[in-house]
């Protein structure tokens, strides 16, 4: 008997779960579009965790850091349903050189402003609602073109593997901005967002539009917003997902904001601990992002699953004593967000309609980021009149109160097969 072959065994069964978790990237556009994000929204958590940052030292109040997220999102709330509708009768790839190439502008206006002596707190949030209003039109574009770039067989791993990319930008991005602020300032850090943009836009540029999977684009035509709405009604899996998404993305899902308060008002630390302890949420972000990559799961029964986890979690985390108990817990909000996350965005690629991707993700983005400028200032104020842990709480118990809805009218609304098991995969 060879000693040799349960080595081979075991490396034939990693190379199998590998070669799973990373299917998508066998296809070339794919793959460039992988680096070009990993890059540029390296760079994007660089300026969002700075900006914050910036703030929180010019004002040291938790309300207004709440109203910089509303600056930054609340474009959001208003515009991401008509950027959606953009995005299903548009050229992606066209169309994203020109987003990405105005966001680039914007990081450069906002390095400027960082290296005056007095950096104007007015000039900081206008140019947040510019960015706002780009990420409006810019979020469904990335979301949806994923689904151009493989095959239909590909996208639920395809999506997994972009909120991946999102999640590794947020490991490093966090940190990077904590070691340049302590060291050579603000400016530098929104000074390499922008050059961060030429690396997505290289890629685009030299992808193969002959080898994307474009489907056909939905003709212009009156009432596209309201069709996107109804056809969310239509789909019980989609509207009952929806419904949990609107109080998570309100009121639990806004740790740009909460972290760095619960970390300086509820831990009494400081702004570096925060860049270290939100690396270390996204760390746990990436590992569950990979797992769920890996075992497609993609159901109800995980978005169920990934609220209460969640919920849990933040009430955990609210109640450490200390940095150090911190770090393990919040490495677990990390893992249990993005699985709430992914398969919620996952069961709109696989369920909705090819056509209807764009409004229907971009309602997705509206109730993830467009809620923020009721649930930030609302936390903001929390914090300061409670403490910096009152927000955690308070969206532990969201995120809990969601899970209870979601089961009971995953119940009552999705049918069964006769053999009693859920289409969706919900418990």
């Amino acid at each position: 008997m060879s000693l040799g072959r349960p080595d081979n065994a075991i490396a034939r069964r990693l190379n199998r779960a590998l070669t799973g978790t990373f299917l998508s990237l066998r296809h070339r556009n794919f793959r460039l579009y992988f680096v070009g994000q990993i890059v540029s929204n390296t760079g994007n958590w660089l300026t969002n965790v700075a900006l914050i940052l910036l703030v929180l030292e010019l004002t040291g109040s938790g309300l207004a850091v709440g109203l910089l997220a509303a600056c930054q999102f609340g474009p959001i709330l208003f515009l991401s349903a008509w950027g959606g509708a953009l995005a299903d009768r548009s050229d992606k790839r066209r169309f994203l050189l020109l987003t990405q190439s105005l966001e680039m502008a914007e990081s450069i206006g906002l390095a400027i402003l960082a290296f005056l002596p007095h950096p104007p707190l007015a000039g900081l949030y206008g140019l947040a609602v510019v960015g706002g209003t780009l990420l409006a039109f810019d979020n469904p574009l990335r979301r949806s073109f994923v689904s151009e770039m493989v095959p239909v067989e590909d996208i639920p791993n395809a999506v997994v593997l972009y909120s991946a990319v999102v999640n590794v930008s947020r490991i490093f991005g966090p940190a990077l901005a904590g070691l340049l602020v302590a060291t050579v300032g603000f400016g530098w850090c929104f000074a390499l967002d922008a050059a961060s943009y030429v690396a997505v836009l290289v890629c685009l540029h030299i992808m193969r539009p002959a080898d994307l999977y474009r489907r056909p684009p939905t003709p212009r035509a009156k009432g596209e917003v309201r069709e996107g709405l109804r056809y969310v009604r239509s789909m019980p899996s989609l509207w009952i997902s929806f419904v949990m998404l609107a109080a998570i993305g309100t009121l639990s899902y806004n740790f740009t904001v909460t972290l760095p308060l619960f970390v300086t008002d509820g831990l009494h630390s400081t702004g570096t601990v925060f860049t270290v302890l939100y690396s270390v949420l996204s760390a746990g972000a990436v590992v569950s992002a990979l797992v769920v990559a890996h075992r497609n799961l993609v159901g109800m029964r995980h978005i169920i699953i990934g609220a209460v986890a969640l919920g849990v979690t933040m009430l955990l985390l609210a109640a450490v004593p200390g940095v150090d108990a911190a770090v393990p817990v919040v490495f677990l909000v990390g893992m249990a967000s993005i699985l709430y996350l992914t398969s919620t965005t996952a069961i709109v690629q696989v369920e909705g309609k090819a056509e209807m991707h764009g409004r229907v993700l971009a309602l997705q983005t509206v109730l993830v980021a467009g809620t923020t400028p009721i649930g930030g200032p609302l936390l903001g104020w929390l914090a300061d009149t409670l403490g910096g842990r009152a927000p955690l709480v308070f969206g532990g118990v969201v995120s809990l109160v969601a899970a209870a809805f979601g089961f009971v009218a995953n119940r009552r609304y999705i049918p069964r097969r006769r053999d009693g098991v859920d289409p969706t995969g919900a418990p």
